[in-house]
């Protein structure tokens, strides 16, 4: 088991080692179908249930498996997962699944799913496993929705468009028109805007980072680093 934190488990999969922004894992379905806030939050949260499910099944049995056969187990268990979510998402949201479509189950070859199998849920605790499937299930869904809504609203003007198909008829009003008469941006909804808006997003990131680097050490916490 590693000496990770717990709340060094959450920046990492929230921010510093984020698998949309860092790790650049799982951009397929990322930028496929971050056409809209709600396709996003949709496959966001079918990732997250995931990273879950496989990362806490993976630390229950690590001690079960064999190393030379670790790897076929771990995408056994996350193809296990995935078909229960795709099943369950066809069951209880089928609309929102259609235009989800071959996304879903290709959730099974997500990299960054059995990336934090092989590398963190095979070598930790249960609780661990479980945190940092959510955190990193997370991370990638904050990217999914910030993605999806920027290019909902260059693209199409409007914000939780067709919320329906996930929270029920009763969000039917939940569509903002941010921009009246508007002709749309097709750029925006084709590929080649969500691999600017991608880039723009890891450009923010990055500049951030770069301005807490250069933030000047409390004189206490240096004195306590040099002591």
């Amino acid at each position: 088991m590693t000496d990770t934190s717990y709340p060094e488990i959450a920046r990492n999969g929230l921010w510093n080692n984020n698998p949309a922004l860092v790790q650049l894992l799982g951009l397929c379905p990322l930028l496929a179908v971050t056409t809209t806030f709600i396709n996003g939050l949709g496959l966001g949260i079918a990732t997250t249930l995931t990273l879950i499910i496989s990362n806490s099944v993976v630390s229950a049995i690590r001690k079960l498996v064999r190393p030379e056969v670790r790897i076929p187990v771990f995408v056994l268990v996350i193809a296990s997962t995935v078909t229960v979510i795709e099943i369950s998402m066809n069951a209880w949201f089928h609309d929102l699944y259609l235009i989800l479509g071959i996304f879903i189950p290709l959730i099974v070859t997500n990299c960054s799913i059995i990336g934090r199998a092989e590398a963190f849920a095979s070598k930790n605790r249960l609780r661990a496993a479980f945190t940092d499937g959510l955190a990193m299930g997370l991370g990638f869904t904050a990217v999914l929705v910030t993605l999806g809504a920027l290019r909902e609203i260059v693209g199409k003007g409007t914000l939780f468009a067709q919320a329906h198909l996930m929270f029920g008829e009763f969000a039917a009003n939940w569509s903002l028109t941010l921009v009246e008469d508007y002709r749309g941006f097709l750029l925006a909804v084709l590929p080649p805007g969500a691999f600017i808006g991608l880039g723009l997003i890891i450009a923010v990131k990055n500049i951030i980072d770069r301005r807490r680097a250069r933030r000047p050490v409390p004189a206490a916490a240096g004195e306590a680093a040099t002591a």
